[in-house]
């Protein structure tokens, strides 16, 4: 769900907008004379938008679907199987 709201109402409401991002998984867009300037959204999502952003995280990903695609990728299983026997 997005939010917009004016940023002196967010400032007042701080603590609460934050908890519905992190909880609820809300997105805020903070605007200022009625025009957006920012947004709001839970730190974990955030991260993952900079890590698509990354250029080494997208050749990785490329990378690794390539080899999936190839075969060359196994089963999540058979490598944990594996790390408990050693």
């Amino acid at each position: 769900m997005i939010t917009t709201i004016p940023i002196t109402k967010a400032r007042i409401n701080l603590g609460n907008i934050v908890k519905r991002a992190r909880l609820k998984k809300e997105y805020f867009i903070l605007e200022k004379d009625g025009y957006p300037i920012a947004g709001l959204m839970d730190i974990d999502e955030f991260e993952d938008y900079l890590d698509v952003r990354n250029l080494a995280v997208k050749e990785q990903i490329k990378k690794s679907y390539a080899e999936y695609k190839t075969g060359r990728a196994k089963p999540v299983e058979k490598l944990l199987k594996a790390l408990k026997k050693k």
